[in-house]
């Protein structure tokens, strides 16, 4: 993308539009309010999900209400009680009217950039750094929900792959040791009750030595 930025431009512009910049910035507030509308709608769907009103309205379930009456399918709805209640708990400086109103558009997040962002911030494979990252991705950067999506997906799947090997590794360790433990407890039956003969006891012994060993690596 090119912006012309000649001062002669400029000029001539400004002579032949004076409400020119009036426009802009208009614009510019018509964009945040149309990234910031659900909030209105998703806080008053909170009030009538969490207080079942629903039911006053004759509808038996919430997802009747607000398909029927509201025209929202159940997983929009469900999606937009998620994400405000997530802002509520989480990130509540965001529902404040000056917060939104003292930033650039580009940096207004929509309900689905902030529903990235919450599924960021349940997800295990993550840590405080990570969702900090993908936080100043959407607050500070404006970077689209696709790319951010993208970034989010590739960093689970690389964490999920050290994690199986870790995993692995664990649980072969915890194999060992089970093992080691009732190999102890059967020697120490066996020399108690002599059961076995002393060169099976001490074959026993060597090999107990050696998955200690295995493990100790």
């Amino acid at each position: 993308m090119r912006i012309l930025d000649t001062e002669n431009y400029q000029s001539k512009r400004k002579k032949s539009h004076p409400s020119a910049d009036l426009l802009r910035e208009e614009i510019l507030e018509h964009s945040k309010h149309f990234k910031t509308s659900w909030i209105q709608l998703g806080q008053a769907l909170y009030s009538v999900w969490k207080g079942k009103l629903f039911y006053l309205w004759g509808y038996e379930k919430f997802e009747y209400y607000t398909r029927e009456e509201v025209g929202l399918q159940k997983d929009l709805a469900v999606k937009l009680l998620k994400v405000y209640f997530f802002l509520e708990e989480q990130e509540p400086e965001y529902l404040q009217k000056d917060f939104q109103r003292e930033r650039r558009p580009r940096q207004v997040p929509s309900y689905e950039d902030l529903n990235l962002l919450r599924l960021a911030k349940q997800n295990k494979e993550l840590n405080l750094q990570d969702y900090l990252k993908f936080k100043r991705d959407i607050f500070e950067e404006g970077k689209a929900a696709a790319l951010v999506k993208k970034d989010l997906t590739q960093l689970i799947r690389e964490r999920t792959e050290v994690d199986s090997n870790d995993e692995r590794q664990r649980r072969h360790r915890l194999s060992f040791q089970r093992l080691i433990s009732a190999m102890k407890s059967f020697q120490k039956d066996m020399e108690a009750l002599k059961l076995v003969s002393p060169v099976l006891l001490k074959e026993i012994e060597a090999l107990k030595r050696k998955l200690v060993a295995e493990v100790e690596k």
